[in-house]
Order: C-alpha cells, then structure tokens, then sequence
C-alpha cells in the first residue's frame, strides 16, 4: 500500500465504499473538521471513509513568521489579493496526492474520491484535485481563493473539466472576501470546468444550510456508487 507523508485522522469504515479526504485551512488541524461528519448524516450503505489530513508545520509571513500548521505560507495579503509560497503548494498538492494513492491502494477508486478543503485546504482540493493522473469524483472548495499560478506542475487538467466542483463562500466573508471566491469560480467555469456556486449569509465559517446542501451534494455524487 502506498504510504502517505502527512499524518492524518481518519472515520468510517475500514473496508468504504467511498472516501472523503477534507483538507482544514491555515492554523487548523486534521481534527477541525471531523466533527462535520455526523452532521452530514450522509447514508450508512454508501460506507464514506473520511480522511482529514494535518498539514505541514511551518513559519507564516504574514502572521509575523509564527510557526502553526499551513499549506502554504502566505507572503503578502491584500484585500483582493495574496502573494504565495508556490513551492510550498506544489509540495502540498505532492502529498495530498500520495493521500490519493493510498486510498486506492484500499481499493477505492477515483471515481469515488472527493476531495474538499476549506480556505487555504479548498484552495489545495482544487489544485490536487484538477492535477491528480485521473479524474476524481468531484471537488468541494469552501471559503477560499484559486489564483493562476505560474508552476508548471499546477496547471489544471482540461481532461477533468466534466468533474463536479462545489463551491461556497460567506457573503460577509471579512478574512477572504467572497470577490475572491466567486472570481475563483468564474475561472473554473470560463476553462469550461463544471462548477456551481453557492453563497451563505455567513463570514468565514461553515453554517447549517451549507452543511445541508453538501450533504445533498455528497449523497448524489455517491448516488449510484453503492
């Protein structure tokens, strides 16, 4: 079985059916997010294994080169704007990968793999996910950004276009303003990728609706998986 470089946690069955692997944002852990999973109450017989991995520990420029958990650094911030490690992304997407790998060492498929991330996490779901060697089973982006970056290993695949993309972001998102969310889907959609978005009276977060509509989401990704 291949073996993955990130520590990770992990709920569901051993045998699944299906894995989500969900990617929490910067200064968060693996543990972040786990507490979502009953709350999807997402069917029993479709057998989602979730995989919540802890990104790498690392100085962040923008917090006074704090040492905390971060996919990336963050060099520069503005308001519509962010100035990024590139390197760092490349290395993450890299071990996001191997998380990939391993799941279908497991017998799991691409075809039945999701990947989500929540703000910095979303921002590497999406890389992951558009670079990985085969097309996965769709793609969750909460609260995060996507810009045109110039490493040749982060160029999406327009093999991948027809892959779900869920994308969401709070209207009164103070810490990544939804202009940058919704210009992150205006780029999947003019590459002709197949991405819907959604908007939550919320800041940066998740709230009960977005979970209710994921969950809908999941379930029908997985629908005729079983």
């Amino acid at each position: 079985m291949t073996q993955p470089t990130l520590p990770f946690v992990e709920l569901g069955p051993a045998t699944p059916h299906h894995t989500i692997i969900w990617l929490h944002g910067l200064g968060d852990d693996g543990h972040g997010f786990a507490p979502i999973v009953p709350e999807l109450k997402l069917p029993a017989d479709q057998a989602i294994r979730f995989v919540f991995p802890h990104a790498p520990m690392r100085a962040v420029t923008i917090n006074g080169g704090y040492v905390m958990r971060a996919w990336y650094d963050i060099l520069e911030i503005g308001d519509l704007s962010r100035k990024l490690d590139e390197a760092n992304i490349v290395e993450s997407v890299q071990a996001i990968h191997q998380l990939i790998d391993a799941e279908i060492s497991r017998g799991v498929p691409p075809s039945r793999i999701l990947l989500a991330g929540f703000s910095q996490g979303g921002l590497i779901a999406l890389s992951a996910g558009l670079t990985y060697r085969e097309p996965l089973a769709g793609l969750i982006a909460l609260s995060t950004y996507w810009p045109d970056m110039q490493h040749p290993s982060l160029a999406p695949d327009p093999t991948h276009r027809a892959v779900p993309i869920f994308c969401a972001h709070g209207e009164v998102d103070t810490v990544v303003r939804p202009e940058l969310g919704h210009a992150a889907f205006n780029r999947l959609r003019t590459a002709g990728y197949t991405a819907t978005w959604h908007a939550y009276d919320m800041g940066h977060e998740v709230c009960w609706d977005e979970i209710h509509d994921l969950s809908a989401w999941i379930q029908a990704r997985f629908a005729d998986q079983t």
